[in-house]
């Protein structure tokens, strides 16, 4: 949330449990202050290389960006390199630029798109005592879902119409670029984890019903309404109640593709440099490269802004303000300012990358090994944990790994019994010993 208190009334802090931002401003003179973790995690890293690192980002995107800057963080720097991508030639389609949204869709896309998945399963849903603890993450995954993407206005699909369509036009509806309203009914019987998500108590918190026969309304991408009707174990009951279905563009693919090759060129140098010190900058690099498309992506959506200030107690918040805190002097408050006039704000956009990479961490296939994986490739019960990109599981599978976009990477490993996790802490911790176990095997093995 933003926040503006005092003489510093221009600048606007950002409040955040990990990355927060300091902003000041007196007069002409701006001063800024944010954490190097919004692009990478520096770990036992120095300054100097920490320094190198940038460095090789900066060198990575001049190759494919000339006159590249590095902004103040990763989701400035994506939005302001997407900006030289998107056509530029007379008479190319979108050249005079891609449509922004409606106030009210971008409100809809804002209250009903999700980000990524993140939840913990508890027992019984698990084990009490779990035999082991596997990590896969699938590497630089939004990466691979950027390829198509919703442009123009989008059509509006009521039940009915719905309903008039051929099952060829329902297909292609549901495989297009689309936001649908419907209301689920999860299989009897069904013993797996959630596949669509439902709105959750608590400010934009999802859950994932599991329950057979549980009957809930919600909204969700065309993505993952294709996992739930042709999901390798049981189809679940999908009645469209509205949806929004746009043409297929391509606005975010040059933009991906050069990112795609930095982070590929910056992968192979963390690999094959002869300095540790190079090596290590090299990979916090790549890391960064990420970041600028995930953020660069989560900036599409173009939140409201939250605006929060002070009052001395006795005096009126302004008009339409949320009391959020209040001691013997000072009041908090809390206000949405609305939607900012954005050339750039595309909801449609993160929100198809979100579907698609919830959709990828159920079920996608890898064509080039002709495998199906994701969770609901992994026996019931053995689930324990989503976060964003990765799965944490019971079971020990061997899934093709290339190091390509969306491949499932083992990235830690706990190969003894333990006990189940209870909360994020708890996992975080599990996931901390599993990575250096599994290091330490692979050393062992070299």
């Amino acid at each position: 949330m933003e926040a503006s208190r005092g003489k510093d009334r221009m600048a606007g802090h950002l409040v955040h449990p990990r990355n927060p931002v300091g902003r000041w401003q007196r007069g002409d003179q701006h001063t800024e202050i944010r954490s190097v973790g919004e692009w990478f995690e520096v770990g036992d890293a120095d300054p100097a290389t920490v320094r190198d690192a940038f460095v090789e980002l900066w060198k990575a995107l001049k190759i494919h960006w000339s006159d590249v800057t590095l902004m103040g963080s990763p989701s400035q720097t994506g939005r302001d390199l997407w900006t030289r991508t998107i056509p530029a030639k007379t008479g190319a389609k979108w050249a005079d630029g891609y449509p922004v949204m409606s106030e009210e869709i971008r409100g809809l896309m804002h209250a009903t798109a999700g980000q990524g998945r993140t939840e913990l399963i508890l027992p019984p849903g698990v084990p009490e005592q779990l035999p082991r603890l596997v990590e896969l993450d699938r590497t630089f995954a939004y990466a691979k879902h950027t390829w198509a993407s919703g442009v123009g206005a989008p059509r509006r699909i009521t039940p009915a119409a719905f309903a008039a369509m051929s099952d060829k036009e329902k297909t292609n509806a549901l495989y297009a670029p689309s936001h649908w309203q419907v209301r689920v009914t999860v299989p009897d019987g069904w013993e797996h984890v959630g596949i669509l998500p439902a709105p959750a108590a608590g400010d934009r918190a999802w859950e994932y019903p599991s329950q057979g026969g549980r009957t809930f309304v919600t909204w969700a991408g065309g993505a993952e309404l294709n996992v739930a009707l042709n999901n390798p174990i049981a189809p679940w009951r999908i009645e469209i109640l509205d949806g929004l279905v746009w043409q297929s563009g391509d606005p975010l693919k040059a933009w991906s593709k050069k990112l795609k090759d930095a982070w590929s060129l910056l992968q192979s140098k963390a690999e094959l440099h002869g300095d540790e010190r190079g090596r290590e900058a090299a990979r916090l690099a790549s890391r960064g490269v990420r970041s600028i498309l995930l953020y660069g992506i989560g900036g599409f959506a173009q939140r409201p802004r939250i605006v929060t200030g002070t009052v001395p107690v006795g005096q009126d918040a302004p008009d339409g303000a949320q009391i959020i805190g209040i001691d013997d002097d000072t009041i908090v408050w809390q206000k949405n300012s609305g939607f900012s006039r954005d050339p750039n704000a595309h909801p449609e956009w993160s929100a198809g990358v979100w579907s698609g990479a919830r959709a990828a961490l159920l079920s996608t296939r890898m064509r080039e090994d002709d495998v199906s994986v994701g969770a609901l490739h992994l026996p019931a019960r053995t689930v324990v944990a989503f976060r964003t990109d990765a799965i944490y599981t019971t079971a020990d599978v061997a899934w093709p790994y290339h190091g390509n976009p969306g491949d499932y990477l083992r990235k830690g490993h706990i190969p003894w019994e333990l006990a189940a996790p209870r909360s994020e802490d708890e996992l975080l911790s599990h996931q901390a010993i599993g990575r250096e176990a599994l290091a330490e095997m692979q050393e062992a093995t070299r």
